[in-house]
């Protein structure tokens, strides 16, 4: 047995019996998971929403979410309300983004949200979850002029800037394209995502000077309708963080 070993199995031991522990010793609360679904449609950053078919909020539009369940860790929850309210199975990219646990969020109780940012290339048919009456895209400047249900407009607010800050200095942008792209298709989600026009041949040369970033399928796309040379195309790297990184313009 290892030293660590050593020290953490009567920790363990300790914890497993919870000899003389009473659990009403501390208020009671309960744990959500909420999430911030992003995708890319026309030209336009689109979040999931629903409408809330129950109190508290009933009526009013809120991220998907819902309670921990008792067997559950938080990954399988985040991932089981991604399902449950949004019809895919898997997103390409879903990372825990933050805790929301200010005392007074939620009017039933006391209620602790871990948030999770879920990006996909497109989202079809949305189907919503037991507890809403719609779910649908809507794009993110309109999500953050309405009133959203508990705080929700401030996780999407922290959703969408932890998006920008990711394309700066992860592979992030490729989880919003096919498997197969074009550069002017990633360029598309920098350009969306950040809200300004990039410089084509400025951002294809940082692209492909940035290591394991985008690797070359040695095929090429179809051809718009405007004609010309069909553009080559690539799939996503195997590099999660980006050396040099891609920095916003200012």
């Amino acid at each position: 047995m290892t030293q660590a070993s050593a020290i953490l199995a009567p920790m363990a031991a300790k914890t497993t019996r919870a000899v003389g522990y009473d659990p009403d010793t501390f208020p009671r609360f309960a744990v959500t998971v909420d999430m911030v679904v992003l995708t890319i449609e026309d030209g336009e950053l689109l979040v999931v929403l629903v409408e809330r078919g129950e109190e508290p909020y009933q009526g009013a539009w809120a991220l998907p979410g819902g309670f921990v369940r008792p067997e559950e860790n938080l990954p399988k929850a985040a991932s089981r309300e991604l399902r449950e309210e949004t019809g895919v199975q898997a997103a390409p990219y879903l990372e825990q983004l933050g805790a929301y646990g200010d005392p007074n969020r939620d009017p039933r109780m006391r209620v602790v949200t871990v948030a999770y940012l879920a990006v996909l290339p497109s989202l079809g048919h949305i189907k919503a979850g037991t507890d809403a009456r719609h779910a649908q895209l809507v794009p993110v400047r309109t999500s953050l002029r309405r009133g959203l249900a508990f705080d929700h407009k401030r996780i999407l607010r922290d959703g969408v800037e932890e998006a920008r800050v990711k394309l700066e200095t992860t592979s992030l942008a490729t989880a919003f394209v096919t498997k197969e792209f074009t550069l002017s298709d990633l360029r598309a989600v920098y350009e969306t995502v950040w809200g300004v026009p990039l410089d084509p041949g400025n951002f294809r040369r940082k692209v492909l000077n940035t290591p394991g970033f985008v690797i070359p399928t040695g095929r090429r796309a179809t051809p718009g309708p405007e004609g010309g040379k069909p553009p080559d195309t690539y799939t996503a790297g195997t590099k999660a963080r980006l050396d040099p990184p891609l920095r916003r313009p200012v």
